[in-house]
């Protein structure tokens, strides 16, 4: 077993990610991300990795979703990359922690404007009366923020998981496959090689 540290694992997901943005044909940075509930039912669902660095992997959403709510309660959460093209994997393990107001608006206000509309006008996960129902949300919040800026809403935010177990998956010959687990300890990252 050999220690690394954090930003010699982040370094290697970064060029995992490069790699994949070459060949992927969509959506290179996407992951799945799993969560729980406070009963211990499982949930699962595709987001978009919006940034990465020492700190950990970083992701935006609404808090008033199914996802952000199960995140606020358990500050728990799983991540999955998967990179079909380059047959490689990378999990991720980690404790959640709320962005800062500065980052959730900085990152706000770089998206397209219809995106920010669109995240007043969703009320995310939960049940619609119909299509025609979102649309007259999208049109009132259009209307009202016709002119100027818009604001971030209070409910819309990032959530940054602060990796404690990372694995690298690399696809072998015969399903022996490459599996390297990284656990961080207080001296920095414990590695394993694991049995695929």
């Amino acid at each position: 077993m050999s220690v690394k540290q954090t930003s010699d694992l982040i370094e290697e997901f970064e060029s995992w990610l490069k790699e994949a943005e070459k060949s992927e044909l969509n959506d290179a940075n996407a992951m799945s991300l799993a969560t729980v509930n406070e009963e211990g039912q499982p949930s699962v669902r595709m987001v978009l990795l919006k940034e990465v660095d020492e700190r950990g992997f970083t992701f935006y959403t609404n808090f008033e979703s199914q996802k952000g709510r199960e995140l606020l309660a358990t500050r728990k959460a799983a991540l999955c990359f998967h990179w079909k093209s380059l047959r490689r994997v990378v999990r991720v393990e980690g404790d959640i922690e709320v962005v800062s107001d500065e980052e959730a608006d900085s990152y706000f206000n770089s998206r397209a404007r219809d995106s920010r509309i669109g995240a007043w006008a969703s009320q995310q996960s939960r049940p619609m009366e119909g299509r025609f129902t979102l649309e007259a949300a999208v049109a009132k919040y259009a209307a009202k923020y016709a002119v100027g800026t818009i604001p971030r809403p209070e409910y819309w935010s990032g959530f940054r998981v602060i990796p404690n177990r990372i694995e690298f998956w690399k696809d072998k010959p015969f399903r022996l496959h490459e599996r390297r687990q990284y656990t961080r300890t207080e001296q920095g990252w414990t590695e394993a090689v694991l049995y695929p």
